[in-house]
């Protein structure tokens, strides 16, 4: 294992420390328990937007805390779930009267410890409903999930829910849009490599040199088939049968799109991917309102890509077009 780290143990503090020190005018950082929370919270009669998961999925959650996204992101350890305590604590500090949004990942163990922390939360008489993100059409059941997994289209709820928090809208307003976003995006990835947990000093599987793994999950986990290496026209079209099987569009409809790279893969590739993407919508007639490309829910190291589809309607494309400033997304300031 060859990373730019200290110990192992102490990879989530040195970065939390380090995103701190970057970007003292969007955020702050609370640590035992950790989060990382908005510098002007809590915002007065706001409703507060947290979210959360392990860490080594960065920029996702923490590179999205600040004006038009979340208010606080915690992050467990890496590939590891956060601890009830670390949305209690962060609930508490960034609720600012209008109550508490959860936009949970689909992971048991994500699932389990938000609806802890909800429940102490509610009991001292704040204001707090969840919205579970399931949109990877990759497989109905994982290792790590009860359901579909939460993966790339995490991101266009968190920037959508945060453009409707922003507005002032009250909470189950703010849950509906969000809950619509959970509705209408889907997503899907592969992977070229695996990656290697800082703790565990070996990649978490194996993939041969002429080998690529179809459907793969964030965390390494398994997707629906290995299969041997094929040009990135077919790759992406296979990606693309399996959204759009899932969720079919027809002409005249509006998308917003995320192709993700995985945290190993160069902006090369993802433009390459993104070409594809294009052309297949392109040829159903369906419009490409917004296209994000990059690295925004990675996997360490890993090489690999994933694309997201979130079918648009009038009121998400202007919450999506709204004013958002985070340390990893920036548009509209």
């Amino acid at each position: 294992m060859k990373k730019l780290i200290n110990n192992p143990e102490n990879v989530v503090k040195e970065m939390l420390e380090g995103m701190a020190a970057a970007h003292p005018d969007l955020i702050k950082v609370h640590f035992e328990p950790n989060f990382i929370y908005r510098a002007d919270a809590p915002v007065k009669d706001k409703v507060a937007l947290i979210s959360g998961g392990g860490s080594g999925h960065e920029p996702l959650h923490g590179g999205y805390v600040g004006k038009g996204m979340l208010d606080a992101a915690c992050p467990g350890n890496v590939f590891t779930s956060p601890t009830p305590d670390q949305m209690y604590e962060a609930g508490k500090i960034v609720e600012g009267g209008a109550g508490i949004l959860m936009i949970v990942k689909n992971y048991t163990g994500d699932v389990m410890n938000f609806n802890m922390a909800a429940e102490l939360l509610k009991a001292e008489g704040y204001k707090v409903e969840s919205v579970v993100i399931a949109d990877d059409v990759a497989v109905e059941q994982s290792l790590y999930s009860a359901g579909r997994r939460g993966v790339g289209g995490t991101v266009f709820a968190e920037k959508i829910g945060g453009a409707a928090a922003e507005k002032g809208w009250p909470l189950e307003e703010v849950k509906r849009v969000v809950q619509k976003v959970a509705d209408n995006v889907r997503s899907i990835g592969i992977a070229l490599t695996p990656c290697t947990v800082p703790a565990a000093g070996k990649p978490t599987f194996e993939l041969k040199e002429d080998e690529f793994e179809f459907g793969i999950g964030i965390h390494g986990e398994p997707g629906r088939k290995r299969l041997k290496m094929r040009p990135a026209d077919e790759i992406v079209q296979m990606m693309m049968d399996a959204i759009l099987s899932d969720m079919p569009l027809e002409k005249g409809d509006e998308v917003a799109l995320l192709v993700n790279g995985m945290g190993g893969t160069p902006l090369m590739e993802l433009y390459i991917v993104n070409r594809k993407v294009s052309q297949i919508l392109d040829g159903i007639g369906v419009r490409r309102y917004r296209t994000l490309v990059g690295n925004y829910i990675t996997s360490l190291e890993m090489q690999g890509a994933s694309v997201t589809v979130l079918k648009l309607d009038d009121e998400l494309k202007e919450l999506l077009d709204a004013p958002v400033h985070t340390p990893a997304l920036r548009w509209g300031i």
